[in-house]
């Protein structure tokens, strides 16, 4: 049997808070616990600097992110990669659910 691919990558990016002023993100979000930081949840096949850099320059960006934000969370997500694509669509639902139970304010395209 082949070996799955391990093409693709889970990435974590902190959004500034002002991005709680925004009703929509606010909605996703209904047992966010004030301080808590906010950030945006995806996945890609390609490295996580590299889609960072394509989101604020928007390249297939999320909105959030190239307006909102500030840079990588690799503590929460360098561990994980990389991983088949499968997995790394589990693991990005995975992610966002468990932050988002912490009580973090997260955005998931």
């Amino acid at each position: 049997m082949k070996e799955p691919r391990l093409s693709h990558n889970v990435y974590v990016v902190e959004l500034d808070p002002a991005v709680l002023r925004i009703r929509r993100f606010r909605a996703r979000n209904p047992n966010y616990v004030k301080g808590m930081p906010c950030v945006y949840v995806g996945m890609t096949g390609l490295p996580p600097g590299e889609r960072f850099q394509n989101h604020k320059a928007g390249v297939k960006a999320n909105w959030f992110v190239k307006r909102h934000g500030k840079g990588l969370l690799p503590e929460l997500f360098e561990h994980l990669n990389p991983m088949p694509y499968e997995a790394a669509q589990k693991m990005e639902q995975e992610l966002a659910d468990e932050l988002q139970e912490r009580g973090w304010g997260v955005w998931q395209a």
